[in-house]
């Protein structure tokens, strides 16, 4: 099976989010990212109409694919703790292989324009159903009976922020931090 071949497209995104996650959405230029690039900024109009352009790809592809990851896991014929597994191994995978675009997900996503209602459609979607799994095994008494909203924040939280710190970590194994990280935001540290 043959890799994906980058386009240029590809390569100016994949940039662009790392310039965001350095300086911020609002601070970088397309000068910024074509002298990153090395090239001429009337280039980069080759590739895509504008930074927004950018900005909304980054964004809409990570929280599409957040959402049809959490479609699969709610709709699967497992536990609700398997679920919550689940979550929290999309959210390492993801994260993991786009630290940069998780940082404009988290830190840029009001800087959307006409694709921001859409984004906030989908974010609100993916919390209501990560709330419902919550419920769910509650009702089924695989979860211990607290405040929901209490749980889904810090659950969020935490694997909203990994983009922060997955970057120090070297060596670092998803399949071991996805399992590390399920027993301690599932199973607590007492």
């Amino acid at each position: 099976m043959s890799t994906p071949v980058n386009t240029r497209k590809d390569e100016i995104i994949k940039t662009a989010a790392k310039l965001f996650k350095e300086k911020g959405y609002s601070a970088v230029t397309m000068r910024d990212l074509a002298g990153t690039m090395g090239i001429k900024a009337a280039s980069l109009y080759n590739h895509i109409s504008s930074k927004q352009e950018i900005l909304k790809d980054i964004i809409i592809s990570l929280a599409e694919t957040f959402t049809e990851g959490m479609r699969e896991i709610k709709s699967a014929e497992i536990s609700s703790i398997e679920k919550l597994r689940k979550i929290v191994k999309l959210h390492v995978d993801i994260t993991s292989n786009n630290t940069s675009g998780m940082a404009s997900l988290n830190n840029d996503w009001m800087h959307l324009e006409e694709k921001l209602e859409y984004y906030l459609t989908l974010r609100t979607d993916y919390e209501e159903e990560f709330r419902d799994i919550l419920i769910k095994g509650i009702e089924a008494g695989e979860i211990e009976d607290s405040n929901v909203d209490v749980m889904l924040f810090s659950m969020l939280s935490t694997l909203r922020s990994l983009y922060i710190w997955i970057p120090k970590k070297e060596d670092l194994n998803p399949e071991e931090l996805s399992e590390n990280l399920s027993n301690v935001l599932i199973n607590g540290i007492v």
